[in-house]
């Protein structure tokens, strides 16, 4: 039996030994979970590119040709002072001015849901795709909230 412990001992301390050595390498190694930091250069950007993109989004939800049309609802949201569980399918025009008959350049397309029971909170899932100009051809996705009676409202 003292022979067959002789052996062992030096397999158990070796076990031991990298087993401890993995462990603290792994409890030590710095994790950043989902994300990284980029560095611009690194990615061949030499300065930030801005852009300043202004137009008119026009949701029409009545009318011979409405822009946005309600595909679901709650057996309550008629209840509701918010439309609370109103759910809205958009095809919206991006105009260049104000006025709906101004130059198109762009589409809103997605869906909105009153997603507030106290105010009226709008969840905005739509796609800004652009036909015209420098962005022709681009998109912008959107996701966010749309609180419609707030004075300053941002996405």
């Amino acid at each position: 039996m003292p022979e067959t412990f002789s052996k062992l001992l030096p397999c158990t301390f070796f076990f031991l030994f990298t087993l401890l050595f993995l462990s603290i390498n792994l409890a030590s190694a710095k994790s950043n979970g989902f994300s990284n930091v980029l560095s611009p250069k690194k990615l061949g950007l030499e300065r930030e590119k801005l852009g300043h993109l202004h137009f008119y989004f026009h949701d029409i939800v009545s009318g011979r040709n409405p822009t946005a049309i309600r595909v679901a609802s709650a057996a309550m949201t008629n209840k509701s002072e918010t439309i609370f569980g109103a759910v809205v399918m958009v095809d919206d025009p991006l105009t260049e001015a104000p006025e709906r008959n101004s130059k198109l350049v762009g589409k809103a397309q997605g869906i909105y849901t009153s997603a507030a029971q106290d105010e009226v909170g709008l969840l905005m899932v739509m796609n800004l795709a652009f036909m015209e100009g420098k962005y022709n051809g681009s998109s912008l996705s959107l996701l966010g909230c749309n609180c419609v009676f707030s004075t300053v409202r941002e996405m």
